[in-house]
């Protein structure tokens, strides 16, 4: 279960997938890499991906490979998830619904996550460049401490 989950925690893997499932037919290599502006061997390494996890499969016609969406592996994980979405749908006083509410915390979930990231990287910046300061004034202190026991300044 944890292999299928790191291949779709891959944008450009889901999009492929999307990119499938909207056509619910088949498309060659060279509509992926039109559809989705990334270069073909980018492309080929993702559906390489898919297709190990059954995801996708794949039909050759002599140089051609033309892909279509395989949904049975994502069956399991829907099976998987079903106890964690079994809910009603509830109205409260404002009309919002139970899904809308779902929505609107993971959207606000993911902005804390990103500004948490960010806050995090700022802090290690400053913390990075506080220690290369401390780094330089000890530096100049050392420098200068023999001069100051000899009385030169």
């Amino acid at each position: 279960m944890a292999d299928i989950f790191d291949v779709l925690a891959d944008g450009t893997r889901r999009e492929i997938l999307r990119q499938l499932l909207e056509t619910r037919g088949e498309l060659a290599v060279g509509d992926l890499v039109s559809e989705l502006g990334v270069a073909q061997p980018t492309v080929s390494k993702h559906l390489k991906v898919l297709r190990e996890h059954g995801l996708v499969g794949v039909r050759e016609e002599g140089q051609h490979r033309y892909y279509h969406l395989d949904a049975s592996p994502l069956e399991e994980i829907e099976v998987w998830l079903e106890p964690f979405t079994d809910f009603t749908v509830a109205t409260d006083e404002n009309g919002a619904t139970t899904v809308y509410a779902a929505w609107a915390g993971a959207e606000v979930g993911d902005r804390i996550g990103r500004t948490a990231a960010q806050t995090a990287n700022a802090a290690r910046v400053a913390f990075e460049t506080a220690q290369e300061k401390i780094e330089g004034a000890r530096q100049r202190v050392t420098e200068r401490l023999p001069k100051l026991r000899k009385g030169e300044r």
